[in-house]
């Protein structure tokens, strides 16, 4: 364990040393993405969402369980998080470069990345509810993990767990719970609760009939 944390440390020194010679807007950009990347995978929450209204039940029960997954991840990240007593690399690491952001405080442990926790399961739960989306969401977690080193805040091995964990917490969650949530989402989908069939959608074959009875009322 000793030789795994002090390779950590060595990558960590070179990555931190590597992030002061790159240019000051290129540090920038990766201050920026280590805190806003999170927000991205917010707004492909949504549309995700937003896509499936119209799609059949277990395509809108997958889009539902993405950001839960992903909530999943984070609650088991900071549950190891708070076991494991891991000091910040930029107050632990002697000899490295300073962080680009502040440290974090005393307290604030390290392992595993939360950062990249969360960027894991989404990318893991976004890919498995949007065919296709797994080319844009890996990358995504994957810069995201390595932002939290580059900008000095996290070990490699911090990231490295990090998004391993929140991956499969997520894609636990989504196969475990996707046939129950799809039930609930045909459910919902026959309410006379307007506002809960706009959230879950009327599925393919309620907004063909409404589309039909719009064209035969001239609405289209």
């Amino acid at each position: 364990m000793d030789n795994l944390s002090d390779l950590s440390g060595e990558l960590y020194r070179d990555v931190t040393d590597v992030a002061h010679s790159t240019p000051h807007w290129f540090q920038q950009l990766a201050e920026v993405w280590t805190e806003a990347g999170l927000l991205l995978f917010g707004v492909l929450f949504l549309a995700g969402w937003w896509r499936t209204r119209t799609a059949p039940s277990g395509a809108m029960a997958l889009a539902l369980l993405a950001p839960l997954a992903t909530g999943f991840g984070y609650v088991v990240s900071e549950a190891l998080k708070s076991l494991v007593d891991e000091e910040r690399p930029c107050r632990a690491v002697a000899g490295a470069a300073a962080s680009l952001v502040p440290c974090p405080p005393y307290g604030d442990w390290s392992f595993p990345s939360n950062h990249s926790a969360i960027a894991g399961a989404a990318a893991v739960a976004l890919a498995l509810s949007w065919r296709g989306m797994a080319w844009l969401t890996v990358p995504m977690a994957l810069l995201m993990a390595f932002s939290r080193v580059f900008v000095g805040v996290h070990y490699p091995h911090d990231v490295t767990v990090g998004l391993l964990l929140g991956g499969a917490v997520a894609f636990l969650v989504v196969k475990a719970a996707t046939r129950p949530v799809r039930t609930l989402v045909d459910t919902a989908r026959t309410s006379g609760n307007g506002a809960v069939v706009w959230c879950v959608g009327r599925g393919p074959r309620q907004h063909a009939s409404t589309r039909r009875e719009g064209v035969r009322h001239g609405a289209y």
